[in-house]
């Protein structure tokens, strides 16, 4: 493994199950490793003099608050790569939920912008990518079926709809299918969300894994050998 720890993006539709593969791999790392992850979201207000801005741009999008939601979204990722992903990886790994490929889709669902136009202007000042990006695939219908059925105020009467969501699932599909159009994603790797939580887990280590993302853990053998 490099000398640092991985920057790990989740995404995907609502309800195809990004809070448990995060909280998966959360306990992995501290149980198998003893290092505790951090977790990070796709805005953490870290930006503070734009907090008004991203909250106005994401609950009523309209045209003439378009560009100042942008680039309040670009100061926050900016701000949160500054003070907590790159500080971080030399102790811990960090776990985002959704970072950039959300945000193309929003953009291009809400204001029908181009994912390369949204992509060109986030990524004019951030030049780190995630290690990786894992994306849960999930039919829309059976997501939204998910995201329905979960307890809260999570569901958006003006997102979390059908049509909304299948324009969403559109844009991943466009922008993953071509990723050296997108390198700030980092590695992308589709995840198959329709099996059961615990199989998406262990893909999502096995990735992990095969990207030597993780550190070798020694073996050991009958006669009590440590071998790495």
């Amino acid at each position: 493994m490099n000398h640092r720890y991985p920057f790990i993006v989740i995404e995907g539709l609502d309800g195809t199950g990004k809070t448990t593969l995060r909280k998966g791999l959360f306990r992995l790392w501290e149980g198998l490793y003893g290092v505790t992850p951090l977790c990070a979201l796709t805005t953490n207000f870290l930006a503070s003099d734009q907090a008004a801005a991203i909250v106005t741009g994401k609950y009523q999008p309209n045209a003439a608050n378009r560009d100042a939601y942008l680039s309040a979204i670009v100061a926050d990722k900016r701000a949160t790569l500054d003070r907590l992903v790159l500080p971080q990886r030399a102790a811990r790994p960090v776990i985002a939920d959704r970072w950039l490929l959300s945000e193309l889709a929003f953009f291009a669902v809400k204001h029908g912008m181009r994912a390369s136009e949204t992509y060109g202007t986030l990524t004019a000042q951030l030049t780190v990518a995630p290690d990786l990006t894992l994306v849960l695939d999930l039919e829309t219908d059976t997501s939204m079926s998910r995201a329905q059925a979960r307890q809260g105020d999570a569901v958006r009467a003006d997102w979390d709809v059908h049509d909304v969501q299948s324009r969403v699932r559109e844009t991943y599909e466009a922008v993953v299918s071509k990723p050296d159009e997108f390198p700030l994603l980092g590695n992308v790797v589709r995840l198959d969300a329709r099996r059961p939580r615990s199989e998406v887990l262990l893909a999502a280590w096995d990735v992990l894994r095969e990207r030597q993302l993780v550190p070798l853990r020694a073996a050991r053998t009958e006669g009590g050998e440590t071998h790495g």
